[in-house]
């Protein structure tokens, strides 16, 4: 159910109110007014207060884990999204932090004294690279260069009166913009015939010029068009009712459902291509994977239902991001999506991938659980207990500083996994010791029913799975690859609020696909389109390799590498005309 944002916290909260009165504990005690019958004896008292002791501290436990629930709900609709301490906290955390990894005292080194007669340039801050200001046009963009001069009248000197020479120039750049525009493409087809075999009765032998296939057969819409549209929706999140205004102001009127069509046929054009970096995916031996409900039309039902979207991110050599749609959140999707494939699948502790660690989708596949999800548990509980919680957080950020030292000294797989085992593997088991001991059962003040218990609960429950990342230097600390693969989605969502149809939904999968992964192959995304929706219609099985956006790229700076080289080797040959030794005899006769 789809209710505006303060509907839905007002919602939320009579729920609590209603369960709050559900849940209330029955109690042999009668209600407490002027009439209640005290008993005589002391313990019967002590009977008495010791129930209503109890029966105060589950309503406060309640409350408390009501409040919790609340503030969470506040925050995602109101607060920010970035996981971010306040300075109180911060304070907490930094001290937590010393007591887990001591910081050695920074040794002084001594700087020599600099010699008398040296001479030690002030550097500006322009020469050291700080300092701040307009940045450089990139030399790539095309210039048009507008000529300033002066009237005649002016260029008379007003001292002598002689006409004044030109003795420089001064220049300045400012940027432009020309909005898109549309332009109609006429083709035009030559038509032959034979007049000779006309004129003998064997017939014309009449042959028509060929034009390029069109992506939507008999479709109005150019390449060009085709990739804005999708462009615009699906990268952009622009709904198509904006479409309609921006369209409309170049000089054409479409409709919603036409620009709808156009982005299905797209999708149905591309569907070749798609499958294919579906199949390379699935040749990754770590495969990341999340999902997100997005609202689909539902006229049977008189509303709408939730659909899925799911992301598979492929490794480095298949840099592939593969959207998948379906009309629910059952298990089948990722079983049907994963069939058959083995490796490891980083992903959050959503119950319908059990099946395929189980084997039930026919491969061997190993679960690796994400830390970003454990952080956020313990993040969410710092109102209810702001000690453990945030020591919670200063153990895992430990685990993270493993993961920065790799990235620094840029570790290949073999080194990373020897480095997690020499500095992660200690601190995972000192985390783990931590989260047991705050444990009620154990001693500890923690509550399982409590924010901190239940993340702790989560973080055990899922330890095995959380552990196996430092025994492979390919596996990553977290699904944060996924996740971000999947804000395109949300984003969207915000815009154009539900899909169409579970039809419009496959149509976003594949359309989310491609520009998913231009943005990670650093493609283009409309000059990709604009060329594959061109050359694709005329493409076999066997060329399909060629307009994967990480090959088209290859293809791309190979071909701008080669222009470069030419004329960088015309610009060489003009030098070496104009500079031809004087003793040679070719210039020598040439004379002067």
């Amino acid at each position: 159910m789809f209710l505006p944002q303060p509907f839905a916290i007002l919602y939320v909260l009579l729920s609590v109110h209603d369960e709050t009165q559900n849940s209330a504990p029955s109690s042999s005690l009668a209600p407490i007014g002027n009439t209640i019958d005290l008993p005589a004896d002391i313990n019967g008292c002590h009977a008495i207060i010791i129930e209503l002791f109890e029966r105060l501290m589950e309503r406060e436990t309640k409350n408390r884990e009501l409040q919790h629930r609340i503030e969470n709900l506040l925050r995602k609709l109101y607060g920010r999204s970035r996981e971010q301490l306040n300075d109180t906290d911060m304070v907490l955390f930094r001290e937590i932090m010393d007591q887990l990894q001591p910081r050695p005292e920074p040794v002084a080194t001594p700087v020599p004294p600099a010699p008398a007669n040296s001479a030690i340039p002030d550097l500006t801050k322009a020469q050291t690279g700080q300092g701040h200001g307009r940045r450089k046009l990139p030399a790539d963009l095309p210039r048009q260069k507008i000529l300033h001069d002066l009237p005649e009248d002016q260029k008379l000197c007003p001292c002598c009166g002689v006409k004044r020479s030109l003795i420089g120039q001064e220049s300045s750049e400012q940027l432009e913009i020309i909005p898109a525009k549309l332009l109609v493409l006429e083709h035009i087809q030559f038509k032959y015939a034979c007049k000779s075999c006309e004129q003998n009765a064997k017939g014309a032998q009449i042959t028509l010029a060929e034009k390029p296939l069109s992506p939507i057969e008999k479709g109005l819409a150019a390449p060009g068009l085709l990739a804005y549209v999708v462009l615009s929706k699906y990268g952009d999140h622009l709904p198509m009712y904006r479409m309609e205004s921006i369209l409309a102001r170049s000089g054409m009127q479409f409709s919603r459902s036409t620009l709808c069509g156009w982005a299905a046929g797209v999708a149905v054009a591309l569907t070749s291509l798609y499958r294919r970096m579906r199949t390379l995916t699935l040749q990754s031996p770590v495969v990341h994977t999340d999902d997100t409900p997005v609202d689909v039309l539902d006229p049977q039902a008189g509303g709408t239902h939730t659909g899925r979207f799911w992301v598979y991110v492929g490794d480095q050599r298949h840099p592939y991001n593969v959207f998948d749609f379906t009309p629910s959140r059952s298990r089948d999707g990722p079983v049907a999506f994963l069939r058959g494939w083995s490796g490891f699948l980083q992903a959050d502790a959503f119950g319908g991938y059990d099946g395929i660690y189980a084997g039930k989708a026919g491969g061997q596949v190993v679960e690796v659980a994400c830390w970003a999800h454990v952080r956020r548990k313990f993040y969410d509980a710092r109102a209810s207990d702001s000690q453990a919680s945030i020591a919670a957080l200063a153990h895992i950020r430990l685990l993270y500083d493993v993961e920065d030292q790799a990235n620094q000294q840029e570790l290949d797989a073999p080194q990373r996994a020897k480095l997690r085992q020499e500095m992660a593997r200690p601190r995972l088991e000192a985390f783990q010791k931590w989260m047991l001991a705050q444990q009620a059962i154990n001693g500890g003040h923690v509550l399982p029913k409590s924010p901190v218990g239940e993340a702790i609960t989560y973080a055990l429950n899922q330890w095995e799975a959380l552990c196996i990342y430092i025994t492979d230097g390919r596996l990553a600390i977290d699904n944060n690859v996924s996740e971000n693969a999947l804000r395109r989605v949300a984003l969207g969502r915000k815009n154009w609020l539900f899909a169409g149809s579970d039809n419009g939904g496959t149509t976003a999968a594949i359309l989310y696909t491609l520009i998913s992964t231009c943005q990670r192959c650093h493609v283009e995304p409309w000059a990709y389109l604009r060329d594959v929706l061109t050359r694709i219609p005329a493409t076999t099985e066997e060329q399909l390799d060629e307009l994967l956006p990480d090959r088209w790229r290859s293809q791309q700076l190979a071909a701008a590498a080669e222009v470069q080289a030419a004329v960088k080797a015309g610009i060489q040959a003009k030098a070496v005309e104009k500079t031809v030794p004087v003793d040679e005899p070719e210039a020598l006769a040439a004379g002067p």
